[in-house]
């Protein structure tokens, strides 16, 4: 049984690391604030451009340009994983690679990975998969520029015909408290064919939009080549806000419930201690009792 000075240097060193879950906390509650705003500032105008680039797609028929073309037949894909560069966030990293390699799995082609983040690197290297480039440390609050790197790396690897169709992994920001993981086709830039896609509830964007009649100035070549390959950054720049609303929103969740629950088993513990020390006080007092009868009992019979 553990002496009362033992339970006492565990309250203690559960109070400390209480103290860290709680400034880990603040520290979250802060950066989810501007990750939030920055996300709803952006995702209207990124939903408008992602319809656009889809009536682009639907209208042109993949002739106006590469990025709209749609393979023959998908022989190889590419997955954007977007996970977390740390832990402590609860199931965040944990649920976004499952839900790639789920995906990956019900392609049926092979698979490339472009990893954001350190854990679903770790994870995909573990596992031997294919990582055609890993990025990390990204600032909390990150520019276009800071992403646009990802972007092209993927537009590469489609436009030289090494993945066929182009995924973005990624956790969908709903609320401080829910975050879904979800998979969001990014190229080709046309309408999603429902009898070819992998049929998953993670998956967005399946309906395609519907087709507008555009009128190009000065021509439609000129200005695809300048606009598409901006709309796929803007694309992949509001999928990293999106995650990393929802790993803060997460991490700062998670902390709370570990300062919650520190100061739970700080009281059990406290209990236990005073249980202990109530003890050692009674084994004591017996004692003194004893020895005192035992004098007595000792003078008694002198």
């Amino acid at each position: 049984m553990a002496t009362a000075r033992d339970i006492r240097r565990r309250i203690q060193s559960i109070r400390n690391l209480g103290q860290v879950t709680r400034a880990l906390q603040a520290v979250a509650a802060s950066k989810v604030r501007k990750a939030q705003e920055a996300v709803l500032a952006t995702r209207a105008y990124s939903n408008a451009a992602w319809e656009v680039i889809v009536n682009l797609g639907a209208g042109a028929g993949g002739t106006l340009h590469p990025l709209l073309t749609c393979p023959a037949s998908v022989e190889s894909a590419l997955i954007i994983l977007i996970a977390g560069d740390r832990g402590l966030c609860g199931a965040y990293n944990h649920n976004v690679v499952r839900t790639a390699l789920e995906f990956s799995q019900n392609l049926g082609v092979p698979v490339r990975y472009i990893t954001l983040g350190r854990r679903g690197r770790d994870v995909l290297w573990r596992m031997g998969a294919e990582i055609v480039a890993e990025f990390h440390g990204l600032p909390a609050l990150p520019r276009l520029t800071d992403v646009s790197a990802i972007a092209r790396t993927a537009i590469q690897e489609f436009l030289e015909g090494k993945a066929d169709e182009v995924y973005i992994a990624r956790t969908d920001f709903v609320n401080m408290l829910v975050h879904r993981p979800v998979i969001q086709r990014l190229l080709p830039l046309s309408p999603t064919r429902l009898d070819t896609q992998v049929m998953m509830e993670c998956v967005i964007d399946l309906e395609p939009a519907h087709v507008v009649d555009y009128i190009y100035e000065p021509d439609a070549a000129t200005v695809l080549e300048a606009v598409l390959p901006r709309f796929t950054e803007l694309q992949v720049y509001q999928a990293v806000l999106e995650a990393h609303a929802s790993e803060f929103a997460a991490r700062m969740v998670a902390m709370r419930n570990a300062t919650e629950n520190a100061g739970v088993l700080v009281d059990d513990l406290t209990l236990i201690y005073n249980k202990a020390r109530q003890r050692a006080i009674t084994r004591e007092i017996l004692d003194i009792a004893g020895g005192a009868e035992a004098l007595a009992q000792a003078l008694a019979a002198a």
